[in-house]
């Protein structure tokens, strides 16, 4: 019984301690989770040499109340732009063929950001429950600016922004409740 007792214990502690930072996963992990449990897909797209990258991590990726929204409704992926690793979406296998693990700065741009079109990086990239893109988002953002996304595409609202005019509404509509 004691040793059950510790081991709810630890599997309690860890499960706070997990709650205390985003789970990162791959990209290949988070499909083979939609298959299993059907849930977006929130992408975090950076370079190792991106300074706004960097302020993501630190500032709002830190923010209590946006981790607990993101674990809560989300995979989340966290994907080197420039990295080595292969990633199957949609039936093909998009690798970094020119990638170079000594260079510094950097490196050759995997095919499957290149797949993406992104803006720039940072760029926050959502997927459907069932895989399919919604939309990238470039850019540093707060905790109280990407919630507006995250709250945007957990709910489905986008669907219902379809015009500039809708997206202001919905921006100005918009109360955050994410604290500083």
């Amino acid at each position: 019984m004691k040793y059950i007792l510790s081991l709810l214990l630890l599997c309690t502690i860890a499960n706070v301690a997990a709650q205390d930072k985003i789970n990162w996963i791959t990209m290949d992990e988070a499909l083979a989770a939609q298959e299993e449990v059907p849930k977006k897909i929130f992408m975090d797209v950076y370079t190792k040499w991106c300074g706004p990258c960097k302020m993501l991590d630190k500032n709002t990726f830190s923010n209590q109340d946006l981790i607990k929204y993101v674990n809560k409704n989300f995979y989340a992926v966290k994907f080197n732009a420039e990295g080595p690793d292969p990633i199957t979406y949609q039936d093909f296998t998009y690798t970094n063929p020119q990638y170079r693990p000594d260079r510094k700065g950097r490196n050759a741009t995997h095919f499957f950001a290149d797949a993406l079109k992104l803006a720039g990086y940072p760029s926050l990239v959502f997927f459907e429950d069932d895989g399919n893109l919604i939309q990238s988002v470039p850019g540093y953002k707060t905790a109280q600016q990407l919630e507006l996304y995250l709250k945007m595409i957990a709910s489905d609202d986008y669907k219902k922004v379809t015009t500039s005019t809708k997206w202001q509404e919905y921006q100005d509509d918009f109360k955050s409740k994410f604290k500083g």
